[in-house]
């Protein structure tokens, strides 16, 4: 495809994930280390006589559209002029995964709006527009206090992942609706800049076993040879196992596949180098 820029658009693992309170404007802080994955959305950007935004690809929305599509946010939120330009993502990554394609996708055309040195720019509050933004923006692993505007770079080990989609879906309003303040009982003295030995696990993955499909792939994910852990990753309901090296995470994926060849199910990897 021609195009005047292309920027990738990486999606997010979340290797821990803690629910640490409830504020008074009725979000959650929270607590994550995120890691970026060599599984990417594409973004191709063309003059156009008026704004646009497109979908192709596997996950592309029916109609070529998202009910609340985070792009078109970015403008109307903060009451931007919309440039002349068509957007075209390429959708690879799973939708309602936990993944984090959404926010990626807004974060991917920030940063082509900032190389063609589009002035409105400078008006937008990223957290504004998704917890995940701020963190793509900066696109690098991190560990992610509050509401996701605390960013701390980190440098997490080389892993290497079986990454699967459940045919169930995870609403993230509906999963933060479900979260019960009294069952909150994080230690507010672990909530540093800082990584520490109760960074483990995924608060969510108590509430999605409610969700019957996600709760037993999960479990059968925790059962391949030579694995490290699984998680669900972010709210879901995508899950991942985890593993030291490509050749097991590859055994994994070909047993996976054996037993559920209707799912979705990649190998990707972290700390990566693009060729």
């Amino acid at each position: 495809m021609i195009s005047e820029l292309t920027e990738l658009s990486p999606a997010k693992l979340n290797l821990f994930l803690k629910i640490v309170s409830k504020r008074e404007d009725g979000y959650h802080n929270l607590r994550s280390g995120i890691t970026i994955i060599n599984l990417f959305d594409e973004v191709f950007v063309e003059k156009s006589s008026e704004f646009k935004v497109k979908y192709i690809g596997e996950f592309a929305p029916k109609n070529n559209s998202f009910k609340n599509c985070i792009v078109k946010k970015i403008f109307s939120k903060f009451d931007i002029k919309k440039p002349n330009y068509c957007f075209t993502i390429k959708k690879n990554i799973p939708i309602q995964s936990g993944l984090g394609s959404a926010s990626s996708n807004a974060a991917a055309i920030i940063r082509i709006l900032k190389k063609l040195n589009y002035k409105e720019i400078k008006k937008i509050n990223f957290s504004k527009i998704g917890a995940d933004v701020p963190f793509f923006i900066h696109n690098q692993d991190s560990l992610v206090r509050g509401v996701g505007d605390i960013i701390i770079k980190k440098i997490f080990p080389k892993y290497y992942f079986l990454l699967i989609k459940p045919m169930q879906n995870c609403s993230t309003a509906e999963i933060y609706n479900q979260i019960k303040i009294d069952n909150i009982n994080f230690d507010m003295n672990y909530d540093t800049d800082e990584i520490t030995e109760n960074d483990n696990g995924n608060d969510f993955e108590s509430i999605v076993n409610n969700y019957n499909e996600i709760s037993k792939m999960l479990k059968y994910m925790k059962n391949f040879p030579d694995i490290i852990f699984s998680r669900l990753t972010g709210s879901g309901s995508c899950i991942y196992s985890t593993f030291e090296n490509m050749n097991s995470a590859k055994k994994a994926l070909q047993i996976f596949r054996e037993k559920f060849p209707e799912h979705w199910s990649s190998v990707v990897e972290n700390n990566f180098v693009l060729k």
